[in-house]
């Protein structure tokens, strides 16, 4: 088992706890928030080698956390992942900085990629 903490940002719980288990499940730690907030009060963030968050969500999105976690120059990477096939948000998530943009529903494996690039980085 890989002991990196990979942390789970999605305010939809069945989602959330899904990805949770997948994490798990591919050898990591993994930790479930409800919102940015809840991660950002949470101090996890330091214990983090991963993010993956929901973009639209209520209070603070994913693009906004990604902005305020560089404003605090954490080096956490970040992979993002949204229902909506929109380009200017697909080209606002990268342009934040993520390492990967995933539209819902997304295969285990792109998941993967995705993680094992941003702990790469």
């Amino acid at each position: 088992m890989d002991d990196r903490l990979i942390s789970i940002i999605d305010d939809d719980e069945s989602l959330r706890l899904a990805l949770v288990s997948l994490v798990r499940s591919l050898g990591y730690r993994a930790s479930g928030f409800a919102s940015a907030e809840d991660f950002l009060n949470s101090g996890d963030i330091d214990a983090s080698s991963c993010l993956i968050t929901d973009i639209q969500m209520p209070g603070l999105s994913g693009i906004e956390l990604k902005h305020l976690l560089v404003e605090r120059h954490s080096p956490l990477p970040v992979i993002m992942i949204t229902g909506r096939a929109d380009p200017a948000l697909r080209d606002k998530a990268l342009a934040s900085g993520a390492i990967c943009l995933l539209k819902k529903p997304f295969e285990a494996a792109a998941l993967l990629d995705c993680i094992e690039r941003a702990l790469a980085a």
